[in-house]
């Protein structure tokens, strides 16, 4: 039973009764907003589901992506997840499954089967849920994971699509007004705008819409530039919360090993309380939406059980740190094929087989910027491209994103849009000639009977999830 909605009281998320509740838990990442690196395909979400369409015919192609979206989170999941005293899903959504561009401002009620399923599921369980759209119309941010086929953010410049945002979130707030597992609505997920104040601009804007329909659940804003700066915010909005995202580069591949030195451990609170100035001046709810390393696969790397104890290691003296300042936070993610999730896909499933090869030729080529491995060939590529560009035109690494410098933004263009997108069809082709049984068997290979669980992750949130002060 719920205790009334939850709300901001001063700097403290409170249920109905005034009594603080700190959210802890993953999110849904890969479910409705498919990611490349989270199920495996090369490019865009919009890009896979044409190149699927074309390989599949219409009655495939809906048979398929509807038993994934139900695959995806069922009940075992939520009993599982409630079962680690976890108490928060942020559930990401792309717009595209309410809106379509060539017929906007039109709702489509279908895109509310699974997630009302799944919201459903986890207030069963006492789960809190966050609304989060991960793609906007027009793309808000220039990376894969806003469905954007290009590195433009035109959503910032182009009133329209700020317009068809504001009335879905509306709708939206109409339909699940009144719930009170419904921790709130998470508008915009890691936005870039160029020009920083457009972004809290956008937020006084959409604030009096939503409340208008919608007095009492919570905002969760992201900060600017992936959620990482708060340049042009100068109030906090009413009843909002405002979310910082905490990677660490040493819980990639590329990035410096986490041995647990002091120096380490301070850079760690450093970057979080950088992330947080925001928050801390004006007193306001930080939640850390996002957070957490990747993970070595012993099929490909022969010392990944010492890396994947270093990034477990990494994710505790993390968690260290938000227990220190007790704030809520959902680690990125919960289910995937093996890169990150607290659940993987098994490498002898329908779904792993079917792509595997697909996947070596992806790390080869760096097709996927999450998680991303060294690869000689396309350095040997890239690098004196990126130095002649850095010679020729020295602004170039200052550009927007500014913490992308040269190679980040030519990686974006070249690898994991063009060439990304020219691989689209290759994937699809993968999948031709399946029957509807073989299809059903590869969308069931991220069921929770048939998934993998990481136990190293999963043990250390659970220990941390119990460690919120009354």
């Amino acid at each position: 039973m719920s205790n009334g909605i939850l709300r901001i009281q001063g700097e403290q998320v409170v249920d109905g009764n005034g009594k603080p509740v700190i959210l802890r838990g993953a999110g849904l990442g890969g479910w409705m907003n498919m990611e490349n690196f989270i199920t495996g395909y090369p490019g865009h979400e919009a890009q896979h589901r044409a190149a699927m369409l074309e390989v599949l015919g219409q009655e495939k192609y809906e048979f398929f992506f509807d038993k994934f979206l139900e695959y995806f989170f069922t009940e075992a999941d939520a009993k599982f997840f409630a079962s680690l005293g976890l108490n928060c899903i942020r559930l990401p959504f792309n717009y595209r499954h309410f809106e379509d561009d060539m017929n906007p401002r039109v709702l489509k009620q279908s895109g509310f089967k699974h997630l009302d399923r799944v919201v459903e599921l986890c207030s069963k369980y006492h789960i809190y849920t966050i609304l989060d759209m991960h793609a906007l119309p027009g793309g808000h941010n220039s990376d894969w994971h806003s469905d954007n086929p290009s590195n433009y953010a035109a959503f910032w410049d182009h009133k329209d699509f700020q317009d068809r945002t504001v009335w879905l979130w509306c709708e939206l707030a109409k339909h699940y007004k009144g719930n009170p597992w419904i921790a709130g609505y998470n508008p915009i997920n890691e936005p870039c705008d160029p020009k920083h104040v457009r972004l809290p601009a956008f937020y006084d804007r959409l604030e009096p819409e939503i409340r208008a329909i919608d007095p009492d659940h919570i905002l969760w804003l992201d900060g600017n530039t992936f959620a990482m700066e708060w340049k042009g915010f100068d109030k906090v909005l009413p009843n909002s919360a405002y979310a910082l995202h905490d990677y660490s580069g040493m819980g990639f591949p590329t990035g410096e090993r986490f041995k647990g030195t002091e120096e380490q451990k301070s850079k760690l609170e450093r970057q979080f309380l950088r992330k947080a100035q925001f928050q801390q001046k004006l007193k306001a709810v930080a939640w850390n939406g996002e957070f957490g390393p990747v993970y070595s696969d012993p099929l490909t790397d022969a010392d990944a059980e010492e890396i994947n104890q270093e990034r477990y290691n990494l994710l505790g003296a993390q968690l260290e740190i938000y227990d220190k300042y007790q704030i809520p936070w959902s680690i990125w993610l919960y289910k995937d094929i093996g890169v990150q999730g607290m659940v993987y896909t098994s490498p002898d499933s329908k779904w792993n087989k079917t792509i595997a090869p697909f996947l070596e030729k992806k790390r080869a080529l760096q097709l996927d910027a999450w998680g991303k491995h060294p690869s000689k060939q396309v350095s040997d590529v890239l690098d004196p491209f990126v130095q002649w560009i850095d010679k020729v035109c020295p602004q170039a690494k200052n550009m927007y994103p500014t913490p992308w410098f040269t190679e980040r933004h030519i990686e974006r263009a070249t690898l994991q849009t063009f060439v990304s997108q020219a691989f689209a069809l290759e994937f699809a082709e993968l999948f031709r000639g399946m029957s509807l049984d073989e299809l059903d068997e590869c969308a069931r290979s991220f069921s929770f009977e048939e998934v993998k669980k990481r136990d190293g992750l999963n043990t250390i949130m659970s220990a941390h999830a119990a460690l919120v002060k009354e």
